[in-house]
């Protein structure tokens, strides 16, 4: 198994792992699945601001993760939103653990500072991850969203990326970090992965 940085190339694994959750769960607010070519574009479009990996196994995708920009205004670039989504095939074998280690290191290289995942709530699976990974809870938007029949709250967790304090440098594109930064990443994430 390893991990590496998701292509357009992934878009059907990543919707076979997606399509589910949408359909049958309260974890994501989409009411519709995306198409392939909508996936593929989020994929791309984030990149390479904000990573999204893969956790590959034997040439099928188990899981991914991804990060992008947490509120529009420009006080907020400093701050990522992270997601995560485990193939229900492979949960419990690390694949979560390893996909957030190695996106929180990438994050954490790249410069941003903090960390937040938005949890619909009930999830404990999720929240015990989150919570094993250094996220704390910092709040929680009640009756927040409409989806199967009922509303749903969304709790909030944040995790530090980097110490506080100074005047920040833009955060990098993780096309332009130190030579092997990435890769040292990738392969944390990897030597999880049961």
């Amino acid at each position: 198994m390893r991990i590496r940085m998701a292509t357009a190339a992934d878009a059907e694994a990543v919707r076979a792992i997606y399509a589910p959750i949408v359909e049958t769960t309260t974890i994501s607010f989409e009411y519709a699945v995306p198409t392939v070519a909508a996936i593929a574009e989020r994929i791309t479009e984030r990149q390479p601001g904000y990573p999204w990996l893969v956790a590959e196994r034997h040439g099928g995708i188990d899981g991914y993760a991804y990060a992008g920009r947490f509120a529009a205004r420009s006080a907020y670039a400093w701050s990522v939103e992270t997601s995560l989504y485990v193939a229900e095939a492979a949960r419990r074998r690390g694949v979560g653990r390893g996909l957030y280690t190695a996106l929180l290191g990438i994050l954490a290289a790249q410069e941003y500072r903090r960390a937040f995942a938005g949890i619909a709530l009930p999830n404990p699976a999720s929240v015990a991850l989150h919570e094993s990974m250094g996220f704390t809870l910092s709040g929680v938007h009640r009756e927040v969203g409409w989806k199967l029949g009922g509303w749903h709250d969304v709790g909030w967790w944040q995790r530090p990326l980097q110490a506080s304090g100074g005047e920040p440098r833009p955060p990098l594109p993780f096309t332009g970090l130190p030579a092997g930064v990435l890769d040292a990443a990738l392969a944390a994430g990897a030597a999880l992965l049961g």
